[in-house]
């Protein structure tokens, strides 16, 4: 018996061992792959079920900055539910790994934890055996790998310290691929962002300036709708010039007193305000069509010339969102731009205007001497007759005065 009991235990170790030569060469081969996150976690997924044979694997991934944990990566498809399911610190199970640094094992029953949080669109919140094991980076929490049983399941210590292994090697895989994707999505914020500023101080008209501002800071803050919003002074409201979004109701918006909105809590203020869910804010007039269009959190950030604010840019996203100081600081370079090229278009707009009178009336001077030439009128009878002519024909000044010097023209030729 004796002889048995040390080769059943001698067979253990090998079995464990071998299992960690597994899982070392496959992180080695991990930690010299592509660093794209996706790609990474997928392949821990893979190394954990492959070992394994859990039913369900979960990978979340903490967000310093908002304090949320974000679902990543998981052994089923959840395309929808990737990027879109948060918890809080210290919410669920999985929060409360997170927050402790600690592991969870749950034998059967796991929904019914006081610590659990049930997702609808999850049908592995309904599964009895619940493993949950922070990864952990130079000592804090950088996220959480959740592996689940249908059946009851008391999942062995050589299960546990298998997947504490793993989270313990692939922490730092995930963090350099995380900040390689950090890094990453700001370069090309930057070039867009250029893009932007290179578009916006050209000579294109207003319409077209705010369109492309709203296109590009909608995709490049991934936004469900982003729009330009600019202050009447005088009359102290705010008015949609520019939305990316499809929405008729949204476009067609009636304008807001700055005093009895949230944009102009942005305009009084001078600086960023973001609201979690407008849906809940009584300043928000349109709470109804917010519902309708799945509008939940919101940033106004105001657009500022020489400590002047000329409107606001509106960004709402699908779910409550806790906006990062970097989105702010994105946001705000966006509207900084926006509002000198805006200006600089207004003077453009104005030059132009102004060049298109200053045409019109030598045109018109030019008509009234044909007249005065040719009928033997005075100055004010000949501007009479034009205005007249204008007026009778639906034409401008402008036209009526290029047909009589077109007039003049051809009777000189013949």
């Amino acid at each position: 018996m004796v002889e048995k009991r040390k080769i059943k235990k001698s067979g253990k170790t090998a079995i464990t061992q071998a299992r960690q030569i597994e899982i070392l060469s496959k992180i080695v081969d991990l930690t010299s792959s592509d660093l794209d996150l996706s790609f990474v976690l997928g392949e821990v997924v893979k190394i954990i079920n492959t070992i394994t044979k859990v039913d369900s694997v979960f990978i979340y991934l903490f967000d310093n900055k908002r304090r949320i944990l974000t679902l990543m990566a998981s052994k089923t498809p959840h395309k929808k539910e990737l990027g879109a399911i948060t918890l809080k610190v210290g919410e669920g199970i999985t929060g409360w790994v997170a927050k402790e640094n600690k592991t969870v094992q749950i034998k059967e029953n796991a929904y019914k934890d006081s610590r659990f949080k049930n997702f609808d669109v999850l049908p592995e919140d309904q599964y009895e055996a619940f493993l949950s094991i922070p990864i952990l980076h130079k000592g804090s929490a950088i996220g959480v790998i959740n592996a689940q049983h249908k059946r009851v399941y008391d999942f062995p210590l050589s299960i546990v310290s298998l997947i504490s292994t793993i989270a313990k090697q692939v922490s730092g895989v995930i963090e350099n691929a995380r900040l390689y994707a950090e890094t990453k999505k700001k370069a090309i914020q930057f070039d867009k962002l250029m893009k932007v500023s290179q578009s916006i101080t050209s000579e294109s008209y207003l319409d077209e300036i705010l369109s492309l501002i709203v296109v590009v800071t909608a995709e490049m803050l991934d936004s469900k709708i982003c729009s330009v919003m600019l202050l009447d002074e005088k009359k102290q409201e705010l008015s949609i010039k520019a939305t990316q979004s499809l929405s008729e109701d949204y476009k067609k918006k009636p304008n807001v007193k700055v005093s009895k909105s949230l944009s102009g809590e942005a305009v009084k203020a001078k600086k960023a305000k973001m609201y979690f869910d407008v849906r809940m804010e009584e300043k928000y007039a349109y709470r109804n069509l917010a519902e309708k269009e799945h509008l939940s959190s919101m940033l106004s950030v105001p657009m500022i010339v020489k400590d002047r604010v000329i409107g606001v840019i509106n960004i709402y996203t699908k779910r409550p969102h806790v906006f990062s100081q970097e989105e702010i600081s994105v946001l705000q370079m966006v509207s900084n731009q926006a509002a000198i090229a805006i200006e600089n278009t207004k003077l453009v707009e104005e030059t132009v205007k102004a060049k298109e009178a200053l045409e019109t009336r030598k045109l018109v001077e030019r008509a009234k001497g044909i007249l005065m030439r040719m009928q033997g009128l005075a100055e004010e009878e000949a501007h009479k007759v034009i205005h007249k002519k204008s007026m009778n024909s639906c034409k401008t000044m402008k036209e009526i005065a290029e047909s009589i010097v077109l007039m003049d023209e051809l009777q000189k030729k013949s």
